[in-house]
């Protein structure tokens, strides 16, 4: 017996969940068997989920087909298409368990894109308040500048050494109410650190006026979201995020009475009822509809709820969850245990070290030996010569990496005032006073396994006693961004 094969019977005993999701083993040589055909450790499922054979031959099936027309006419192939998006617009609901009565779905690009649907669009006032966590996603935190534009108060509630927002604190910012249109905004789960923040704040948010949008694009690969249990006003959602194709679609679930509160500061074709070029007025489509600029991704649509199904019933979600959790303990244990010859930690983790209310994702700097952090190009490339896709930098979330390296708040104002430039990140790096350009980011997906996680382990295994030299960071390319 090899060292791997007692090294998965050991898993096994320690997480024995694990051994019931063997279907996931049938589903990984069927559907994703270039994985192991090209020998990739493919750990990057935050960044996108992967796409399985059965659900893109099930699509191009579908589509080759039929004919499919532009759906704004009656011909049969814009009927066709028509039926497309709205059957899909039901396995939207379906898939999060949301009344058509109470939510509908606004098709856009991606997550970004439904996000900027409400920021342009949600009606603040010099009065109104706007409410962010430390942790969210730029796309998020972007929505402040449409909020400060109408000198609305923005607040911004700080994470703590576990990267976690406090209750009482979060409760309390919401609890001191709202003057006029008011929106707080966060995450379900941190596409930086895994941490899963509390639903419970959407009824605390409504008991004060708040209108809620619950960034959702990071949690739903890995978890149930129950839209009849906790209902927040806006979800923006990318679907490539959920099971990997399309890429070119996403969607705004929004609940209908918060839609219709929301102005449109442009119209656009597809939008509208009716316009006038010489009158000069328009009347918006209501609901999404008056949402959906141009012509809807028809064909994308087809293929969402064929993925919807595919990681519903073919996948299965409870297993997926099951196996994620499991590797996601073993990881985490082992990347907090190993240590270097003499002593030092191998690894710094960012965030919570247990699997209490977070998600399969894990953000972490490897130290060298004597205790500085490797710079992220370093181990990127040899992730890269060992076949291992994983993320660098502060994904697209600053406010965490601000919290997980512990900048100083005067360091970011100053950074904040170098001018017009042009700059690179390193400039602001150094004037922020960070070691490096960010940290290291794993997530993992339904068809994830062990012997992905042995790879990972010898990977980390290999920069045991290793030192940062000024020789070893020669010919490293610049940094582009964050």
């Amino acid at each position: 017996m090899s060292a791997t094969e007692l090294s998965f019977a050991d898993f096994t005993n320690h997480h024995w969940q694990y051994a019931a999701t063997d279907h996931l083993d049938e589903v990984r040589a069927r559907d994703f068997s270039q994985l192991d055909r090209l020998g990739q450790v493919y750990l990057d499922y935050t960044g996108s989920a992967l796409p399985g054979r059965y659900q893109l031959d099930t699509y191009r099936d579908s589509v080759c087909d039929g004919i499919w027309g532009n759906p704004h006419s009656v011909s049969l192939p814009s009927r066709r298409s028509t039926e497309a998006i709205e059957a899909a617009r039901r396995a939207v609901l379906d898939f999060l368990n949301a009344s058509p009565d109470e939510y509908t779905v606004v098709f856009c690009a991606n997550a970004s894109a439904a996000i900027r649907l409400v920021a342009e669009a949600f009606p603040f006032t010099a009065p109104s308040r706007l409410g962010l966590l430390q942790d969210n996603h730029n796309s998020v935190l972007g929505i402040r500048e449409y909020a400060e534009k109408v000198g609305a108060e923005v607040t911004t509630v700080p994470l703590g050494a576990d990267l976690r927002a406090d209750d009482d604190e979060t409760t309390r910012m919401l609890a001191a109410g709202t003057d006029g249109p008011s929106l707080f905004a966060y995450p379900a789960q941190s596409n930086f650190s895994g941490v899963r923040h509390s639903l419970d704040w959407i009824d605390v948010a409504h008991t004060h006026g708040w209108k809620v949008l619950l960034d959702a694009a990071a949690l739903v690969l890995s978890q149930d979201l129950d839209l009849a249990t906790h209902k927040p006003d806006f979800v923006p959602l990318s679907f490539y995020k959920i099971f990997g194709w399309p890429t070119g679609i996403g969607c705004l679930v929004a609940r209908k009475e918060a839609l219709a509160a929301l102005r449109r500061p442009w119209f656009s074709g597809g939008t509208v009822i009716a316009s006038s070029a010489m009158g000069g007025w328009h009347a918006l489509a209501p609901g999404a509809e008056g949402f959906e600029d141009g012509t809807p991704n028809f064909l994308g649509a087809v293929g969402v709820g064929i993925g919807l199904d595919y990681v519903t019933n073919i996948v299965g979600r409870d297993l997926a969850r099951a196996r994620m959790t499991s590797l996601l303990q073993y990881t985490l244990h082992r990347i907090t245990e190993l240590k270097h010859d003499n002593g030092m930690p191998m690894c710094a983790v960012y965030g919570p070290d247990d699997v209490v209310d977070r998600g399969p994702t894990i953000a972490f700097n490897v130290i060298d030996k004597n205790g500085r952090v490797v710079d992220e190009r370093l181990v990127e490339s040899r992730s890269v010569d060992m076949n291992i896709a994983l993320r660098t930098g502060c994904f697209c979330n600053p406010g965490v990496g601000e919290a997980a390296f512990r900048l100083d708040t005067d360091d970011l104002l100053r950074a904040g005032r170098l001018g017009d430039g042009p700059y690179t990140v390193e400039h602001y790096r150094h004037e922020v006073g960070i070691q490096t350009g960010g940290a290291l980011r794993i997530s993992l997906g339904p068809v994830s396994n062990f012997e992905d996680l042995s790879r990972f382990d010898s990977f980390l295994l290999s920069w045991r006693n290793f030192v940062q030299t000024t020789e070893s960071l020669a010919g490293l390319p610049p940094r582009e961004r964050c």
